[in-house]
């Protein structure tokens, strides 16, 4: 036998034997009654964990407190008292306008409130010694009261030449120069209370059973994408509009950090029931058949066909509300040659990374 031929005899011989290694590695473990061969799988135990029933729509953010501070008179602007973007208190002066002509208007109208309170004083000496007229009394007194009041009018005008911020909050640009005429009205600055941000959102009318004061709301916005800022409903409208068919919510969010920002759009998720022991099985162990879901059930060394209700998804696990306790333990791998009643048995898991 040449070298060609012994070659070809090995080279079949490694063949056989590959062959045969394979089919001991794939052969089914044999069943001692005597039935049919038990098939591999993997399995998983229910466990308990917490769901949420959820819905989802969209939102704005609003800042707690929101004003555009305006002049109520008009006057030139003598001093400003505030930098954009800083953070004041309730009372502090925000803009001084020129007092000058406001004072002039209430020196002149204490000046007629003496005049008027002499010529009072006099006609109702006259009238007390019956030498004045009943019509001359009281003419005298409105003038007086008038005055008074014109004195009281003046005396407000020339307060609003300050103009000072009406609570705490985070002054946006200011819109004047010192210097400038302003009318009343004007726009100057804007104030925003932020230390929380309130939430307004729309849910349809047919959650309206589910809904109430108190509920968690959940939100994200487009400029902090991994992160989730949690809140509360403290309020709704009274009316459900009627185009839409849907209530507008209110809640209210701590913003301690100022990464909220009212206008901001938010994608909204408000939770309407949380279940703390939600029995969850891996979404894998689901057997779809037709419109039913089915589990195989290890029970005595074999899988069972189980028929089980779904609740809530999540992260590749589904929440089972019938069909199984937490006792049980379903097939996660393997089920596709499964068949109801067959043995089985059970391969361990991958151990997890650095273990």
């Amino acid at each position: 036998m040449d070298s060609k031929e012994r070659c070809c005899d090995l080279k079949k011989g490694l063949l056989i034997m590959t062959v045969c290694l394979w089919s001991l590695a794939t052969a089914q473990p044999p069943n001692p009654t005597g039935g049919p061969p038990a098939l591999p799988v993997k399995t998983a135990p229910v466990k308990i964990g917490t769901v949420t029933d959820e819905i989802t729509t969209i939102g704005t953010l609003r800042a707690e407190e929101s004003v555009v501070i305006r002049s109520e008179i008009a006057g030139r602007v003598l001093s400003i008292h505030f930098a954009e973007g800083q953070q004041v208190s309730q009372g502090d002066e925000l803009v001084t306008l020129d007092p000058a002509e406001y004072q002039a208007q209430r020196e002149e109208s204490a000046v007629a409130v003496k005049l008027n309170q002499l010529n009072f004083e006099r006609v109702k000496d006259l009238y007390n010694k019956q030498l004045s007229s009943r019509q001359a009394y009281d003419e005298a007194q409105a003038k007086l009261e008038e005055s008074r009041a014109l004195q009281a009018l003046d005396q407000v005008r020339l307060d609003k030449t300050v103009i000072h911020a009406p609570f705490d909050g985070i002054l946006g640009l200011r819109q004047i120069s010192s210097g400038a005429y302003i009318q009343p009205g004007q726009d100057l600055v804007n104030l925003a209370k932020t230390d929380s941000v309130k939430l307004d959102f729309r849910v349809s009318e047919r959650f309206l059973p589910q809904i109430h004061l108190g509920q968690p709301v959940k939100i994200t916005v487009d400029a902090y994408p991994n992160q989730t800022f949690i809140g509360k409903v403290y309020a709704s409208e009274v009316t459900v509009d009627e185009e839409t068919r849907t209530l507008l919510l209110r809640a209210s969010l701590p913003n301690t950090s100022g990464e909220l920002k009212p206008g901001m759009f938010a994608r909204v998720a408000l939770v309407l029931e949380e279940r703390r022991h939600a029995l969850l099985i891996p979404e894998q162990a689901l057997v779809p058949q037709g419109k039913e879901n089915l589990v195989f059930k290890i029970v005595e060394g074999k899988a069972l066909q189980t028929k089980v209700t779904l609740g809530q998804r999540r992260e590749g696990e589904v929440e089972i509300l019938a069909g199984l306790s937490t006792k049980d333990q379903v097939v996660t791998d393997g089920q596709i040659k499964l068949r109801d009643g067959m043995p089985i048995v059970i391969l361990p898991n991958a151990p997890s990374a650095g273990k």
